[in-house]
């Protein structure tokens, strides 16, 4: 009797470990309330802001190419690769760098503060000034190494470069192929630097309103960790022993069944 008791304590504290190990549906389903969470448009008026260390593709063009040409940097000259010798003009990527103070170095109109403006400030900035000299020019401007950093708790973690304007915590995630099932969905980290100053702030993807949040959208070098959770964190602990812990157990087992079956 005493036997056939310890099976049963052995089986229950199996079942409660397989049970509570288990992550509940609150815990892993994305956008739970979104049925409770007014449509709007959210994202609508959002664009990034320009940033020290940022490199800007600016081009202007007008109706004379000749005219342009000056307010344009110019194009690297480049030996082909199979022929060294030969050195032939290729047209390249025209960037600047913003520097620490938020200013870069443009041609012609000399140092510009770029640095908090939004893209759209900075082309209308550029435009009214270029207009001295050129009617009607058509300027150009994109980041172009805007990227984000996805650690922790997801299929593939790195460094991704973003060719839009604009990217989401979701689309990131989705880069790096979402969280695992270990990854903490209710309390994901965003390190987000402005003007010099970080900041460190907690999204909530399992409910849906994180979607009107200032970090629904992320911004150029944002950094998103994805936290293991308590289970995640557990197994960690108990991992390198685990195989020792589940064959002694198996021992105990296989021991108990050979005595109750002998006794009987």
């Amino acid at each position: 009797m005493f036997h056939f008791v310890l099976l049963k304590r052995i089986a229950f504290l199996f079942v409660f470990f397989f049970v509570f190990s288990c992550a509940s549906r609150k815990d892993v389903v994305y956008y739970q309330n979104i049925d409770a969470v007014a449509s709007d448009s959210v994202g609508a008026n959002y664009e990034i802001t320009i940033q020290p260390d940022d490199l800007l593709s600016i081009i202007v063009s007008a109706e004379d190419p000749e005219i342009a040409m000056p307010f344009n940097l110019q194009t690297a000259s480049v030996a082909t690769p199979t022929r060294p010798e030969v050195v032939r003009s290729q047209e390249t990527l025209q960037l600047y760098l913003v520097d620490a103070e938020g200013y870069i170095n443009f041609p012609v109109l000399g140092k510009l503060k770029v640095s908090g403006l939004s893209r759209a400030a900075v082309l209308s900035l550029l435009e009214t000034k270029i207009k001295a000299y050129i009617k009607d020019p058509i300027v150009t401007l994109r980041i172009t190494n805007f990227k984000v950093s996805i650690q922790g708790e997801v299929g593939v973690p790195g460094v991704y470069p973003v060719t839009t304007e604009r990217i989401t915590l979701i689309e990131a995630l989705s880069l790096a192929k979402d969280l695992t099932i270990h990854g903490k969905r209710s309390n994901i980290l965003i390190i987000r630097e402005m003007d010099g100053v970080k900041t460190f702030n907690r999204v909530d993807i399992t409910k849906a309103d994180f979607i009107s949040s200032p970090f629904y959208y992320l911004k150029q070098n944002d950094v998103v960790y994805v936290e293991p959770n308590k289970n995640k964190v557990n197994g960690a602990a108990v991992g390198p022993n685990t195989s020792v812990v589940i064959s002694v157990t198996s021992l105990l087992i296989t021991l108990i069944t050979l005595i109750v079956s002998t006794s009987k």
